[in-house]
């Protein structure tokens, strides 16, 4: 059995490791790792209990690719029937990360020796009667406690190539293990620690960042890392001199305007050459800087012209209309037409002479059409003197139809009692309500 020596020195070392302990990976590429073993010897004729000791060390390095190698050493008392053994075993290995995750399992091989030492005085550390060539393999797990802890537990088997006073066996490990050191992951000459750029080689002078153009600007911090810049354009270069940056320049060969990304305005109109249909003439952007064509030269553009080929008005959205004065003059005519109560009916030779010089007008201005608005009086129900002001007006259109004016020139409105012009109250006054009057037809 071991002293009380050697469990002071496990737990001194395993004081010294919970102090500082990392996870294992090329930041901290050192391993070392304590804890306690358990032997079960293995073959026949042997006694194949658990025998447990103390200390279990290791000492390994990460290389990459989870890849580690590393040597550890064991201390033991081990039991076979009625003979005690103080077992040693000094190791090489490689061990292999099978993933990387909260629980990281690995598996690992060696070869080294294994001693089982009966107490009886021999020349060498090792002598060959006692001492056997171990071939090893086996698994384990890495279990985080934190970032900086990790619970090992592993299993082996041990075989012996010397097997006179030596024994094939088992060897389970349960410890903890601590990570430390300074990586360097891109192999560039500086440390993890330090390297600014772990994972991409660099150069010292810059703390392990690359500089690919060379122009003392860090490619991460180099909009342009393939092309030597300057540092006002942040690594980039301004070919034109317009003071904007290539790769913000949609013109970066041709001097340009700020607003415009880089790019010139011929014609002055907020719509860069590119983007320019007409580089000449002034356009809005919704035309692709052309000016909105005007086909019929009434100031209306074709777009919100109805009447392109015609000259129009602005209320009537370009097409033509009657003026104010020829609407003036139909309602002067317009106000000498008398409807008798209650009637739609026209009568009467005066009637018909006014409505002929109405046709005469609308004749000789052929651009433009006509509402007629059909009144009446008080008399009666709203709802029927609506119907007859609406008959009124048909009965003028009729009239003018009749004479050859185009029905697409002419709307019809009833209007019944509403907005009178003379006092209901009095026979003339309801004489002159019951009239029609002229207006503009519009799109």
């Amino acid at each position: 059995m071991y002293n009380i020596h050697n469990l002071s020195f496990a737990f001194f070392l395993f004081i010294l490791f919970t102090t500082n302990i990392n996870a294992q990976k090329t930041e901290s590429p050192w391993s070392i790792s304590v804890g306690a073993n358990l032997i079960n010897l293995q073959g026949d004729n042997v006694d194949s209990g658990l025998n447990f000791g103390a200390p279990s060390l290791g000492l390994s390095r990460y290389i990459g690719a989870g890849f580690s190698i590393g040597v550890q050493f064991g201390l033991n008392n081990v039991k076979n029937n009625t003979d005690d053994f103080n077992y040693t075993s000094l190791d090489g290995i490689l061990k292999y990360n099978l993933t990387s995750g909260k629980i990281l399992p690995y598996l690992f091989a060696g070869y080294g020796i294994s001693r089982f030492s009966d107490g009886m005085e021999k020349e060498g550390i090792f002598p060959s009667g006692e001492s056997g060539r171990t071939t090893l393999g086996g698994f384990g797990i890495n279990i985080p406690i934190n970032d900086k802890l990790n619970i090992n537990l592993s299993t082996s088997y041990r075989r012996s190539l010397e097997i006179n006073d030596s024994f094939n066996h088992l060897q389970h490990i349960i410890g903890l293990s601590y990570n430390f050191g300074s990586g360097d992951a891109d192999k560039d000459g500086v440390s993890d620690k330090k390297d600014e750029c772990p994972n991409t080689p660099g150069l010292k002078e810059y703390n392990g960042c690359p500089d690919s153009d060379g122009d003392t600007i860090i490619d991460k911090e180099d909009k342009c890392p393939k092309i030597a810049g300057i540092l006002e354009f942040n690594g980039c270069l301004d070919t034109d001199g317009d003071g904007i940056s290539d790769p913000d320049d949609e013109c970066p060969k041709i001097v340009g305007l700020i607003e415009l990304n880089g790019c010139p305005d011929s014609d002055g109109d907020g719509v860069s050459n590119p983007n320019d249909e007409c580089l000449y003439q002034s356009g809005p952007i919704e035309n692709s800087g052309c000016p909105w064509p005007d086909s019929d030269g009434d100031g209306i553009y074709n777009k919100d012209d109805l009447c392109v080929d015609e000259v129009g008005t602005i209320e009537n959205k370009g097409c033509p209309e009657l003026s104010s004065e020829i609407i003036k003059t139909l309602n002067q005519f317009g106000s000498r037409i008398n409807f008798a109560a209650n009637s739609n009916n026209i009568y009467g030779k005066k009637n018909f002479e006014v409505l002929n010089n109405i046709v005469k007008v609308l004749n000789e201005n052929l651009e433009g059409g006509i509402i007629i608005e059909g009144y009446s009086s008080s008399d009666g129900e709203e709802k029927y003197n609506i119907e007859l002001s609406i008959m009124r007006a048909e009965s003028i259109r009729d009239y003018l139809i009749d004479q050859g004016v185009s029905l697409e020139r002419i709307k019809v409105l009833g209007l019944g009692e509403s907005t009178p012009i003379s006092d209901n109250g009095s026979p003339e006054g309801r004489a002159s309500n019951r009239r029609v009057q002229f207006k503009p037809k519009r799109k």
